[in-house]
């Protein structure tokens, strides 16, 4: 008589359980100072640039198409972000001429100005072109915010600024990047008003609330996608 095989554990619950873990890892403080970084920048009217290779490249995509389309739905006012990664014949100029290492930085040298925010993404933390990238962006006056996971590679120690998640699985640190880029787009937008970036001074908070109650009407497209 054959004995049924043990049932399969769920691999959405594992999952699940695994992103739950890392979560309970996560220095929150050091997130709201990422999202304070991203808020400071926008309300300066400096531009918020972003960048990082494979899934680190959509989350940089993503990101600058929730902040530039939404942010301004719900406030009226612009925010000027821009991924390094718009333009592929700009990158296979760059990769195919100079070389791949030098597509961020390249870049950034023909647009980045002093006190811009420069957002790098890197799970392992050592993608040479995003190093270079910060390299250059700490050089020429920018503001630097490392994104990375695994232990945090060269990225956490070279930016300025980090967000650091705390684990080897590649999925689970692209999952809370996106995490981090949804919670600016709803802190930007009023949605987290109970939590606004530690960091915004007391009448950037009343300039705030001001906008939030504005942008009431507007809200639910903003976010709808």
């Amino acid at each position: 008589m054959h004995q049924a095989p043990p049932p399969l554990e769920s691999p959405s619950r594992l999952y699940f359980d695994r992103l739950s873990d890392v979560i309970e890892t996560l220095d929150f403080a050091e997130m709201d100072h990422a999202i304070a970084l991203v808020h400071e920048a926008w309300q300066s009217g400096q531009q918020i640039i972003t960048l990082g290779n494979g899934g680190s490249a959509m989350s940089a995509l993503h990101f600058i198409t929730d902040w530039n389309k939404s942010v301004f739905m719900a406030s009226g006012k612009p925010f000027r972000g821009r991924s390094l990664l718009d333009n592929m014949g700009m990158m296979t100029a760059l990769g195919n001429d100079i070389s791949y290492d030098a597509v961020f930085e390249q870049q950034l040298r023909q647009i980045a100005q002093p006190g811009d925010l420069v957002i790098a993404i890197s799970g392992s933390g050592n993608s040479p072109n995003v190093i270079r990238a910060v390299e250059y962006a700490n050089e020429a006056g920018c503001i630097t915010l490392g994104l990375s996971g695994f232990d945090g590679g060269k990225l956490k120690a070279l930016a300025q600024h980090s967000l650091w998640v705390n684990s080897h699985n590649m999925q689970i640190c692209e999952d809370l990047h996106m995490v981090f880029g949804h919670i600016v787009m709803q802190v930007l937008c009023g949605v987290l008003v109970s939590a606004p970036p530690v960091s915004i001074e007391d009448d950037e908070k009343r300039a705030i609330a001001g906008l939030n109650r504005r942008a009431r009407t507007m809200r639910r497209h903003a976010v709808g996608e």
